[in-house]
C-alpha cells in the first residue's frame, strides 16, 4: 500500500476534472480525495495498492478530454501522508469542497 499527494495543474477546473478522477479512482478501488483550490489546481490524496496508484497518477497526467494538464506535482512530504487514517480505505473516494 502507498499513499501519494499530488497537485495538477493547467485547465484543470470547470472540465470535469474532480469527478471523472473520482470516478477513475473508484474503478480502481482506491481510497482518498480530490478537490479544487482556488489558486487553479486541483489536489488529491490517493492511497491503495501501488501499481493501482501510479496507474491513477497516470491518468491525470492527461486527465478527462475538456482538461490541459500542464503539470503534476507528487508531494512526498512523509508527515502529510502519514496524517491520512488507513480506516478510510474501508470508506472509498471523495468529492471534497474547494478550499
Amino acid at each position: 500500500m502507498v499513499t501519494t499527494h499530488i497537485r495538477i495543474h493547467g485547465l484543470v477546473q470547470g472540465v470535469g476534472f474532480r469527478a471523472s478522477l473520482a470516478a477513475e479512482a473508484r474503478r480502481r478501488r482506491l481510497a482518498g480525495w480530490v478537490r479544487n483550490r482556488r489558486d487553479g489546481t486541483v489536489e488529491a490524496l490517493i492511497a491503495g495498492p501501488e501499481a493501482e496508484v501510479a496507474a491513477l497518477v497516470a491518468w491525470a497526467r492527461r486527465g478527462p478530454p475538456a482538461a490541459s494538464v500542464s503539470r503534476i506535482d507528487i508531494d512526498t512530504d512523509r508527515e502529510a501522508l502519514e496524517a491520512f487514517d488507513p480506516r478510510a480505505l474501508d470508506s472509498g473516494f471523495e468529492q471534497r469542497p474547494t478550499v
